[in-house]
């Protein structure tokens, strides 16, 4: 195990998927729901998710590949997209509060897409997986995706008692402060692919 890639990846991770503002959006839009169907639809998102990035993780890059666009394109692209994704969580309010019916079914949208598995969290997977040339490293970022989800799960099982802990002025701090480190990552990834190009 790569320890210097899965400490990457856990913080790459953490910052796009933010599991505890996600967290805060399920409960928000689960209000209504029995406990025994939150979980549910907590463990139904979560699969979802997961199945999507890995998806994207493991054929993202040969598909792309196929036609004719170059990691380092993706590299510039996926840089822009994720600042993009960065500024709104800095200076925008993305997601209403208004709870849904009970019958309502949230796990893949608006849940795994485009708030957990969306553009952002699938560009950086696609960069991340493309850059794992060893068995060690795949399974370094295998792991750390696991770890984040499952982080992730937990917090949405538990939102009713996050959500009173942080209330939404945490939240707005805690996205704003993500967005920052995010928009980072991102200038970093557009500097490696034009570095690339032009090398």
């Amino acid at each position: 195990m790569n320890i210097e890639i899965l400490i990457n990846a856990l913080a790459a991770y953490f910052v796009i998927v933010d599991p505890i503002g996600a967290a805060l959006i399920f409960h928000s839009l689960t209000s209504t729901y029995e406990k025994k169907r939150v979980i549910h639809m907590a463990l139904r998102t979560i699969v979802i998710s997961l199945t999507i990035i890995f998806l994207f993780g493991f054929y993202g890059e040969p598909i792309l590949l196929k036609l004719g666009i170059t990691i380092e394109a993706i590299k510039v692209s996926g840089g822009l997209l994720l600042f993009y994704t960065a500024f709104r969580m800095i200076v925008k309010k993305e997601i209403t509060e208004d709870p849904l019916d009970a019958k309502d079914d949230i796990s893949v949208y608006p849940m795994s897409i485009p708030l957990i598995a969306g553009p952002g969290c699938l560009t950086l997977t696609i960069l991340l997986f493309s850059e794992a040339h060893t068995f060690e490293n795949l399974f370094s970022l295998v792991l750390a995706v696991l770890l984040i989800f499952t982080l992730t799960l937990i917090a949405f099982i538990f939102s009713n008692y996050l959500r009173a802990i942080i209330r939404k002025t945490g939240d707005d701090i805690l996205k704003r402060l993500l967005g920052i480190i995010l928009a980072a990552l991102s200038v970093q990834f557009i500097a490696d692919g034009i570095k690339q190009i032009a090398g």
